[in-house]
């Protein structure tokens, strides 16, 4: 390893991250810090194309690479011609250069929390979770502007400011000592992984439909485990959500249970069925349940 810090000239480099190739084998986003120099190493010959593909997702085509061969040649390659232009070469080595300073999350949270800080700004360090409220909500809104535009300038722009608000949530929460942004991560992480048993388990679906319905079998699930009562399927609609938009996700929760219909015909058809149930019920308990469908 010594004698790779010698070939690209890194003896006194800070910060610099050592990378086993194998370690981007089955990556699917580079697991370091882009504002960070990375020196990639490996038997050589390097799956250059595989390193290339996990990259691209970070890093420009015209970010600059400086790869070494077995026999300690230094060569400057594109990333975007890595794989063309490397393959003949016996390359086991490659140094990565840092993006630039703040194009990291971490980095990002560190300026956030010097707003926060004694020495920060007034007014930032004024906001709490519910003052903060409206402009997470005019952000969501302004984002979503964006993605109907199709203007993907101002989505960078606009996603950019609703990170804004998620970590300065995060790290008001921190300051009170309530979670931090590692349990923010590490607990959607968790539920991703838990509820996509088809993707990161054994589990086998058939289409679309069949994930919708695990996904749903799943949070019943995670419901009985956290000890909470059994809920309806049109429970946990929030009731911050506009007018328009609560009665579309009742509609689409319905829908899924099979209140769905192609033509008005087939809901008054059902309408009718229900009343005529309520009718029939005979105790309290059996009404409200008829009311309920």
């Amino acid at each position: 390893m010594f004698e790779l810090l010698t070939t690209f000239s890194l003896e006194n480099t800070e910060k610099l991250i050592l990378l086993n190739a194998n370690e981007l084998k089955d990556a699917h986003v580079p697991p370091f810090q882009p504002d960070f120099p990375v020196l990639i190493w490996g038997k050589a010959p390097l799956d250059l194309d595989g390193i290339r593909r996990v990259l691209q997702t970070t890093y420009s085509d015209s970010h600059s690479l400086r790869v070494a061969t077995k026999s300690k040649v230094v060569t400057n390659l594109n990333l975007g011609l890595l794989a063309l232009n490397g393959q003949s070469l016996e390359i086991n080595a490659i140094f990565l250069p840092p993006l630039d300073a703040g194009t990291s999350l971490s980095s990002f949270q560190e300026i956030v929390a010097h707003l926060r800080a004694p020495n920060g700004c007034p007014w930032d360090r004024k906001q709490t979770h519910k003052s903060l409220r409206p402009h997470l909500l005019e952000e969501s809104y302004e984002a979503l502007d964006a993605i109907d535009s199709c203007d993907y300038e101002s989505m960078a722009e606009e996603f950019g400011d609703l990170l804004l608000q998620i970590v300065l949530h995060a790290q008001i929460a921190t300051e009170n000592d309530n979670f931090a942004m590692s349990a923010i991560i590490k607990g959607i992480h968790d539920k991703i992984v838990r509820r996509h048993p088809h993707v990161f388990g054994e589990k086998n679906v058939d289409g679309v439909d069949e994930v919708l319905s695990n996904w749903e079998a799943l949070k019943e699930k995670e419901r009985k485990d956290n000890g909470q009562s059994e809920k309806g399927i049109l429970d946990g609609v929030p009731l911050s959500f506009p007018a328009l938009n609560q009665a579309q996700e009742y509609q689409d929760r319905a829908a899924r249970v099979g209140f769905d219909w192609g033509d008005i015909g087939g809901v008054l058809d059902k309408l009718m069925e229900e009343i005529a149930e309520i009718q029939e019920a005979e105790t309290e308990e059996e009404i409200a349940s008829e009311i309920g469908d």
